[in-house]
């Protein structure tokens, strides 16, 4: 049995390094210099080549390398009898609601707005927003939704919930699917934290933002087949929205000439917003990779039908 790492980045042989401490019995290839392809039971995916585990025959499970699956679920050749699982780390919450945390205090205390004031050597003065002025939806209460949503009230935030199932979270204030034009109403930041699904693709749209208030701001830190571009472009220029803060997008990295670059009202960050730490992250794949050879059931199973 062989572990085989499908990671199209320069990041592959550090995963390798530390996996390789964790498991010193094992071997550990990187995708496409393998050895021996029917020896390859266990694969470490992040935004593989699709239709590239057809040749695996004896491959039982494939992990991602981070929070989400949707690069994995996308990929329709992928037999129903193996198992999915997903990266679900201390850390990578940690990091996704410190990002939101910034993104929420940049926006009401104005510090978006005097970036571009100072390209144009504008000295004028705004009003800032508290926290405790401030509520913060949060779209989808997984993990790290309800991470972010602990952080965001420890630092004063006003924080709402939403998902497609009631979550009772203290001090948050929850709302469940039907609940949705209650929640958009009381929203001054949407965060979208919602996992890729057939019901949440382009669930941004001009319908939703219209429920916003005037004037809300946007974060998204999901991913970009959630957002309508044109109607998140329309909103921003009609003024519905005065920012919205995009870390990801439907195509990375986002070509040169897309209009998010060039938009005034956009603040772009490279899918940044937290990053798999290989040296946390990578105990819980050996771990589950320990757990097959012994025939047990795996930890953070994605249940294909739900998406997550």
């Amino acid at each position: 049995m062989s572990i085989a790492l499908f990671i199209q980045h320069r990041f592959s042989k550090r995963w390798k390094e530390y996996l390789s401490k964790l498991l010193p019995d094992t071997k550990i290839e990187i995708y496409p210099a393998i050895e021996n392809d029917n020896s390859v039971e266990y694969a470490i995916s992040w935004k593989h080549d699709m239709g590239v585990f057809d040749q695996f025959e004896n491959l039982k499970v494939i992990a991602s390398l981070g929070a989400g699956v949707h690069h994995i679920l996308k990929d329709e050749s992928i037999p129903e009898s193996i198992e999915i699982t997903r990266i679900v780390d201390e850390q990578l919450q940690k990091d996704m609601a410190s990002f939101v945390l910034t993104q929420c205090f940049n926006s009401t205390r104005n510090i978006f707005q005097y970036q571009r004031q100072q390209v144009n050597k504008e000295w004028k003065l705004h009003t800032y927003k508290t926290p405790e002025e401030t509520k913060v939806g949060i779209l989808g209460m997984g993990v790290l939704g309800q991470a972010t949503a602990r952080l965001l009230n420890r630092n004063g935030f006003h924080v709402l919930g939403w998902s497609k199932s009631k979550k009772n979270i203290e001090n948050v204030e929850t709302f469940e699917e039907n609940g949705l034009k209650q929640f958009l109403a009381k929203t001054n930041i949407l965060v979208c934290l919602l996992p890729i699904t057939k019901a949440t693709i382009g669930i941004i749209n001009q319908k939703l933002l219209s429920q916003l208030p005037k004037k809300s701001s946007f974060i998204n830190v999901a991913r970009g087949e959630l957002v309508e571009d044109a109607d998140l472009l329309k909103a921003l220029d009609t003024n519905q929205l005065d920012w919205a803060v995009l870390d990801v997008f439907k195509e990375e990295p986002l070509p040169e000439h897309h209009l998010y670059w060039s938009h005034p009202k956009i603040v772009i960050t490279p899918h940044s917003a937290s990053l798999t730490n290989p040296k946390t992250a990578s105990k819980q794949l050996a771990e589950n990779y320990l757990r097959l050879k012994k025939g047990k059931k795996l930890n953070n199973v994605v249940d294909r039908e739900k998406g997550y």
